[in-house]
């Protein structure tokens, strides 16, 4: 596995990020609110949204870089819910094409899930890959989240449906300390 760290987003990381961020394949396996094609703008609001220069921990989540040989090159964040749900929190995690196949993304959940369970009172995080996206089916997997459902068509993502399926793990299990 390559080393690299997980850090807070800093605004010299914008022409990385827009660089990375604008691959069509990146954007094929999130949201929406992911936009493609990915400009400076979008570039300047996502890290302007995940920089907490006081250093306290944001109540609503928190986004790390992934910087590998000095380059961010990735992103991963773990977001609390609310309400009934209060006691989970989501996962989400893009990687630069160039990293791909390194265990870099794999090694970066496990320490999100640690991060998670230290820094929030959860008791369950879960991530909802596309049913399509077999790589991150495996990252997950192999990060120790467990597949939990998949729910036939339940997204309609560039002209077709796919189906969503939910991985999780809870606190005391696997990679969690």
């Amino acid at each position: 596995m390559q080393t690299f760290v997980l850090r807070p987003w800093k605004i010299e990381d914008l022409d990385n990020l827009v660089k990375f961020a604008g691959n069509p394949k990146i954007a094929a396996n999130l949201t929406d609110a992911f936009p493609h094609p990915y400009t400076r703008e979008d570039g300047i609001a996502y890290i302007t949204a995940h920089t907490h220069p006081d250093g306290v921990q944001h109540p609503d989540g928190v986004v790390f870089a992934i910087e590998v040989d000095g380059i961010a090159c990735g992103s991963i964040g773990v977001f609390p819910q609310k309400d009934v749900h209060r006691k989970n929190a989501e996962m989400g995690y893009w990687l630069a094409e160039e990293y791909w196949g390194r265990g870099i993304m794999t090694e970066a959940v496990r320490r999100m899930i640690r991060y998670g369970f230290s820094a929030y009172d959860v008791s369950r995080i879960f991530a909802r890959p596309f049913g399509s996206n077999l790589a991150s089916q495996r990252v997950l997997q192999k990060a120790g989240m467990k597949p939990e459902g998949r729910f036939k068509d339940a997204i309609y993502k560039n002209g077709r449906f796919l189906d969503e399926l939910i991985y999780s793990v809870h606190r005391g299990e696997n990679s969690e300390p």
